[in-house]
């Protein structure tokens, strides 16, 4: 792995500080700072507590048994992931609160309250333990953002299934490789589901998908009203409406799992080589999403939180099913994209349904920086009161525009870091506690020893950057690859051992905040200078016409790399070579003459997935002339072939 760039250490030092309303600190769930010193002192008492916000079928006696890289957390307690998120709920004064309101794309909506939820999932539970499912099985969950997805979620895991959802927006053959690798015996997913006005032909996937794998039925869910028009299989396919109608009412008795007994396996997305099947228990998992709920967003009763990912991601299951049910929170889920019908849909549904929590992606915001605050200004965004990123690292423009347009100055935001692997949020401001910097993670969150190291593994100072590390274990770390423990070793304790290597790089400011700068491999060698993409391309958003921007390296006769940034601008900005020109020396105002993008292309659109994350990757295809690589994770296919043909144009 390459080291990280020395050039880094010229990230734009930010001076503005946010520190948190004392209002806001008197109501925090978590407003004492000793809660920092305590957990570093004792992490094992720490995430004990935090343990004890969930119920228990067995008490746990030994909190960590660590023989690294392998950890096991609360192993001899037993417990059930899908009766701490909805049956325990159904018992207390929360049984006729709501546990998710959903609104399709067309506009349709459906509330279900934790009792009704408990039924829908105890009904789904009896239905697939009657199809022969049972623990320690995997099924497959193919399914657009409806309600049935959560709901095959947690029967999956009141049965002790293992569930392995995939993106609804990927190929039958990416859904094929993740049903092989999973050995899986069940599929569920849909006739069709909604997408920008169109449709997904989600059955027709399933169907190439299913051949010569170990699938044994199929259940398809009728959402767009297709069903009589798609072919079933006599025998494999099965409805799930008559399947659920069939099913007992009786309450289902929720399997008592081991804390180590695997939960789901979640396959990371867009590489080229074999899927990676990330494994997470069920016990340290479920502490790691409800403790961050609680202190990362300051979940309280009276909330309504709207997380704007999708459940085929991680950020999905943590922070829309198990994080915000296992806390008794009322979920906002939305089935389509932000602009359908029209621009003004995220905003139209915050007002509509009084949100107060919004989680979003950095990419989403300089989506809606480049469309302008026009869209909101026509709705009632007052309900807000806690804004948060993902996904990326957010770039203090980004940071900045949120915080005027969508918060109104007056919500904290928490920028989080973490990874599929990582389970939940790792560095993150506690908003009761932690004064923010826009663009900057701030630092840990209570439990997790965060560090910056170099290449020998040793602490930077103040004022450096270097890998990012996690020096300890924590409890929603992933266990292993699944099937592939060797590679889990080699790829995330190989070049520290016993230490989590994340992959990304960072900088630790004068302050001893965390900047993240992306992944270590997005680096630029130009002429012996080591230069940090998400350093350019913070640089490029920082001017007034940039709403976004994407940097990568590619290949030169001379420099050994270039620089090529791909940018969008706001709406109403002409583009041309005085702009190019301009944003050239604005680059090379802020950072330094070796930092000069090489070529500039200006595009209305970056390639993204769903989860809102920018393919460099396929970026560094287009400008070295090869093969596109794998690109079933985009949200949206004919950006990248525009792309492609622009690039050409211009060459």
């Amino acid at each position: 792995m390459d080291k990280p760039s020395e050039q880094l250490d010229t990230l734009l030092r930010e001076t503005r500080l946010f520190p948190p309303a004392a209002e806001f600190t008197r109501q925090a769930n978590f407003s004492d700072p000793s809660v920092y010193d305590r957990a570093a002192a004792d992490p094992e008492a720490y995430w004990a507590e935090q343990a004890h916000f969930l119920d228990w079928m067995q008490p746990f006696s030994q909190v960590l048994d660590w023989q690294p890289p392998h950890a096991r957390w609360f192993h001899d307690g037993r417990l059930n992931a899908a009766s701490n998120c909805v049956d325990r709920h159904r018992t207390t004064v929360r049984k006729n609160k709501a546990a998710i309101i959903w609104e399709g794309e067309p506009g349709d909506t459906r509330v279900l309250t934790y009792e009704m939820l408990g039924r829908e999932v105890d009904r789904a539970a009896h239905m697939l333990h009657d199809m022969g499912v049972r623990r320690g099985d995997r099924v497959v969950i193919y399914l657009p953002m409806i309600p049935e997805l959560p709901i095959a979620m947690l029967a999956c895991a009141k049965i002790g299934a293992i569930h392995t959802v995939v993106f609804a927006g990927f190929s039958s053959n990416a859904l094929r490789d993740r049903i092989i690798d999973a050995q899986a015996k069940l599929l569920i997913t849909a006739d069709a589901g909604h997408r920008r006005g169109t449709l997904v032909p989600l059955k027709q996937n399933a169907d190439a998908a299913v051949v010569d794998t170990p699938i044994e039925s199929v259940l398809v869910v009728n959402r767009v009203g297709a069903l009589s028009a798609i072919t079933m299989v006599p025998g494999r396919d099965w409805a799930w409406e008559e399947r659920m109608r069939a099913a007992s009412y009786a309450p289902f008795a929720a399997e008592a799992m081991e804390a180590e007994d695997v939960l789901y396996i979640l396959y990371t997305s867009g590489t080229t080589g074999k899927p990676k099947g990330i494994v997470h228990s069920t016990g340290g998992y479920l502490v790691g999403a409800n403790t961050s709920m609680r202190s990362v967003f300051d979940l309280k009763d009276e909330d309504v939180y709207f997380c704007t990912a999708d459940i085929g991601w991680v950020t999905g299951h943590t922070y829309i099913v198990y994080g915000p049910l296992s806390a008794g929170a009322t979920v906002v889920m939305y089935e389509g994209a932000p602009d359908f019908p029209d621009r003004e849909r995220f905003w139209s549904l915050i007002e509509k349904y009084g949100c107060t929590i919004f989680y979003t992606a950095p990419t989403s915001i300089r989506t809606f920086m480049k469309w302008g605050p026009q869209y909101l200004k026509s709705h009632d965004l007052s309900s807000l009161r806690l804004l948060g990123t993902v996904g990326e690292p957010i770039n203090p423009e980004a940071w900045m525009w949120y915080h005027e347009h969508v918060g109104a100055r007056r919500c904290p935001i928490v920028d989080t870091w973490w990874q599929t692997e990582t389970g939940c949020a790792m560095i993150a401001s506690l908003p009761g506690l932690i004064a923010t910097k826009p663009g900057s993670a701030t630092r840990a969150v209570p439990g997790i020893a965060v560090d910056v190291v170099d290449e020998g593994g040793q602490s930077v100072a103040p004022g450096h950057g270097g890998y990012l590390v996690i020096r300890k274990p924590w409890p929603s770390m992933l266990r292993t690859i699944w099937r592939d423990d060797e590679r889990f070793q080699k790829t995330y304790f190989g070049q520290f051992p016993g230490t989590y290597l994340p992959g990304d790089g960072a900088h630790l400011d004068e302050d001893q905040y965390i900047w993240i700068l992306g992944r270590i491999d997005d680096v630029i060698n130009v002429s012996g200078h080591r230069i940090g993409t998400m350093e350019v391309e913070s640089a490029l958003v920082d001017h007034p016409a940039v709403a976004e921007a994407a940097v990568i390296g590619r290949a030169h006769e001379v420099k050994g790399q270039a620089i090529t940034a791909f940018v969008t601008v706001k709406e109403g900005i002409e583009t041309g070579d005085e702009l190019t020109v301009e944003l050239k020396a604005h680059v090379v105002s802020l950072i330094g003459a070796m930092a000069r993008p090489e070529e500039i292309h200006f595009t209305a659109e970056l390639p993204k997935t769903r989860s809102a994350k920018i393919m460099r990757r396929l970026l560094r295809d287009i400008a070295e002339g090869r093969a596109l690589g794998d690109t079933t994770t985009l949200a949206d296919p004919t950006v990248i072939e525009s792309l492609k043909v622009r690039y050409q144009d211009r060459e």
